[in-house]
């Protein structure tokens, strides 16, 4: 619908791409999904995918590639050493990141094992902007201890701070006060906090933490899985950044950095792949020798040569303005249809996902009962819709103590890979969950039957409370 200037209708908008290819999905009953989810332990990382209606569970390296990505995995250079595809994805990292120097890996966690194994040393304090899983795995593997140094408004899931990804530099001095700059070997810092609910931090607070740690002597390296989202917040909220584009300021961000480890399955649109990037080149020749022990040679750290020309290809499209103001903009469609029905949200609403604030959704159950793991259970027995926990599931336990860890934000994420869905399935999502909203008082917490050494959010098991 058109609109002339003044006009008194709302524009409305629409993706910025049309549907070539269709993947059907399969519809279930209610009875069967009571099955599938008792037969998954109650943990929707254990469902087969074929059972599921509306997946949410993760951004995570199912996003739908656009026709010039297919275009370019027709291409793909199988070499064992030195593809051409390499070499292209090398370029686009250089020229949209601005790194010096990259290490390709199978994707985000093998970057953060190398990261954290060259860097950490036993005993090491690794401060950060709120912990991510597998990042403060690898640190603590590595003989690192991870410190949250995230600002307190990011532990408020009703606190209205546009960039509550910010590091609060008191809490960040106060660590190098304690242990002092020579224990810390890097600073952990995140865009668009997927912990905090997928929270931005400012261009102004990685300027200020970049100053900082280069007066210390502390190197910043960046978690860029959704860095081109943050710049997107940057431009919509952040004053002098309006008129900028996506491509120029995640340039500025990087610039704020000495190196980034990156989860190409969420940014870089592909469904594999990540890389290490730096500008130290010991580092760097650190990085390209372990590589080739745990990954791959360097010049595929996991990847075929088709995959990483999908890469390449895919950096060019993340930076568009189009694409990420439907990819947020669906995110906040659904959540504001939440909001309107008064279920219990983190606001601001992010960038890859929605979350459900448990603690205020299931205020019945204590957290030890798995709030944010049953209110997961109930949606997908309800509409077939599957998310994810993020409470004292992911946040494990204490490993002196060997008690969970009890985190402030008890939530459930449902993350909206990018262009896949329609605003249909939102809607379904949003009736699905109002409707869970509207039946809160029925539902019970679960008891953990099985419980992995770490990560035990991907395998646990649990059975109701009766």
């Amino acid at each position: 619908m058109s609109e002339k200037s003044g006009s008194k209708f709302k524009k409305s908008w629409a993706e910025p791409f049309k549907i070539k290819v269709v993947e059907p999905i399969k519809m279930t009953t209610r009875q069967q999904r009571e099955e599938f989810i008792e037969e998954a332990g109650y943990n929707t990382f254990l469902l087969r995918s074929e059972d599921v209606y509306i997946d949410l569970l993760t951004d995570s390296g199912t996003s739908a590639m656009s026709d010039y990505q297919w275009a370019g995995m027709m291409l793909g250079d199988e070499a064992y050493a030195g593809s051409r595809n390499f070499y292209h994805m090398v370029e686009s990292i250089r020229k949209y990141y601005g790194y010096k120097y990259v290490v390709p890996t199978h994707q985000g966690r093998g970057a953060e094992h190398i990261l954290s194994q060259i860097l950490i040393k036993e005993g090491d304090i690794v401060p950060g902007n709120m912990y991510f899983t597998t990042t403060k795995l690898h640190q603590e593997l590595a003989g690192g201890v991870f410190a949250d140094v995230i600002i307190d408004e990011a532990h408020d899931p009703e606190n209205t701070h546009p960039f509550k990804g910010n590091i609060d530099l008191d809490k960040l001095r106060y660590w190098v006060d304690k242990v002092g700059a020579e224990r810390i070997p890097y600073i952990s810092f995140e865009a668009n906090v997927n912990m905090a609910g997928g929270q931005p931090a400012s261009m102004a607070n990685f300027r200020e933490v970049y100053a900082y740690c280069q007066e210390v002597g502390i190197p910043v390296m960046f978690d860029a899985t959704r860095l081109a989202e943050n710049a997107y917040f940057i431009k919509v909220r952040e004053q002098g950044y309006a008129d900028k584009s996506i491509e120029d300021i995640v340039r500025e961000m990087c610039s704020y950095s000495d190196g980034a480890t990156m989860s190409s399955k969420k940014d870089n649109l592909v469904n594999i792949g990540g890389f290490l990037a730096v500008n130290d080149k010991k580092i760097y020749e650190e990085a390209r020798k372990m590589v080739v022990v745990y990954e791959g040679l360097h010049t595929y750290g996991g990847m075929a040569g088709r995959d990483m020309e999908a890469l390449a290809r895919g950096i060019e499209e993340m930076v568009q303005f189009d694409h990420l103001r439907s990819r947020v903009g669906q995110t906040e469609y659904l959540g504001n249809k939440l909001l309107e029905a008064g279920v219990p949200i983190v606001v601001p609403i992010g960038g890859h996902a929605v979350y459900l604030d448990a603690t205020r959704f299931l205020p019945h159950i204590p957290q030890d009962q798995f709030p944010a793991q049953t209110l997961t259970a109930e949606l997908y027995v309800d509409s077939g819709v599957r998310a994810m926990e993020r409470g004292i599931v992911s946040a494990g336990r204490n490993p002196e103590t060997g008690e969970h860890n009890y985190p402030k934000l008890e939530l459930v994420r449902m993350t909206l890979p990018r262009r896949v869905y329609t605003q249909a399935h939102m809607d379904v999502t949003a009736e699905s969950v109002m409707e869970v909203y509207e039946n809160r008082s029925r539902f019970k917490g679960l008891k953990m039957t099985y419980e992995p050494q770490v990560l035990r959010f991907f395998q646990a098991r649990f059975e109701r409370i009766e």
